[in-house]
């Protein structure tokens, strides 16, 4: 408070003398100056280490610039009325305007901030956005670059068409990172047998089928593929399950399903359960009948 009450009492005397507006503009442009210097040292040492690209650092921090030079400038255009009051009650007007004007802009820097610092997902990571799959190629100030998997085709391979997702949107939105701290997912195939099939045989089949192609994936994560079985109607629902790189998991599958069928094929002790009508014909007294016909014994 004595501060203020001799700061007041300086500006009074200034403001007799005509010097009082200048004096202020002065002060004010000193002390921004002073408070830029000190956060934009520590802001850049903290962009810089966490950025993805050394170019969005740059982007960043050429924001922070002008948008401290906007503020010093305007600033010490209103200091030159020479009211504490008026420049107390204009920077308060000035920051409630900008917050307001440039909601959307502001929300998406401090998005880009959190995903620099908590990284819920990186570059190369495959993702899911708004309800939008896919493989993440850039995370700029405003937007979050996706390779979308998907689209325009059904399954989960990369259709080469770019998703721009705007950063202001992240804080509402739920995210899922397929790899969000291991590098493998767990993916299965469905196959539907009978219930004449012989389920050790299957059984077989299915985890033969899935060492043959994943067998890469099975050393590096050291978990083998294995069965999960559940009744159906028409017969048995056995789901192979394994681990699979996201980007790899159509291909995988579909190398998987490939082995399945040819194996199937060969093997008379097993069979795909399928949606057909089987019609039964049983008559109690068909021996009777035969006998009275001279047919039977």
């Amino acid at each position: 408070m004595w501060g203020l009450d001799w700061l007041g009492a300086v500006l009074a005397w200034l403001e007799a003398k005509k010097l009082s507006g200048i004096v202020l503009a002065v002060v004010t442009i000193v002390s921004l100056l002073i408070v830029r210097g000190i956060l934009t040292r520590f802001i850049r040492r903290i962009v810089y280490r966490h950025a993805f690209k050394k170019e969005n650092a740059d982007q960043f921090m050429a924001t922070w610039n002008y948008a401290w030079t906007a503020i010093i400038a305007i600033m010490a255009i209103i200091s030159l009325s020479g009211s504490l009051k008026t420049l107390g009650i204009s920077a308060g007007f000035l920051g409630m305007v900008l917050g307001w004007s440039l909601q959307a802009p502001i929300t998406g820097i401090a998005a880009w901030i959190m995903l620099i610092l908590k990284r819920p997902f990186k570059i190369g990571d495959r993702v899911i956005i708004a309800g939008i799959t896919g493989d993440v190629m850039d995370i700029n100030l405003t937007h979050v670059v996706l390779n979308q998997v998907g689209g325009t085709v059904a399954g989960e391979e990369r259709s080469g068409r770019g998703i721009l997702i705007p950063t202001a949107i992240l804080f509402g939105q739920t995210i899922t990172n397929y790899t969000y701290d291991v590098d493998y997912i767990l993916d299965e195939v469905p196959v539907r047998i009978t219930f004449d099939s012989d389920w050790d045989v299957a059984e077989q089949i299915l985890l033969e089928a899935a060492r043959t192609v994943m067998k890469e994936t099975i050393e590096a994560t050291g978990e083998e593929p294995f069965i999960r079985a559940e009744l159906f109607d028409a017969g048995v629902l056995m789901r192979l399950r394994y681990k699979t790189r996201p980007a790899d998991r159509q291909k995988n599958s579909s190398e998987i399903v490939k082995h399945i069928f040819h194996a199937f094929s060969k093997d008379d002790r097993v069979e795909f359960a399928y949606a057909h009508s089987e019609v039964l014909y049983r008559w109690k007294d068909a021996d009777e009948y035969l006998r009275r016909l001279g047919l039977g014994g």
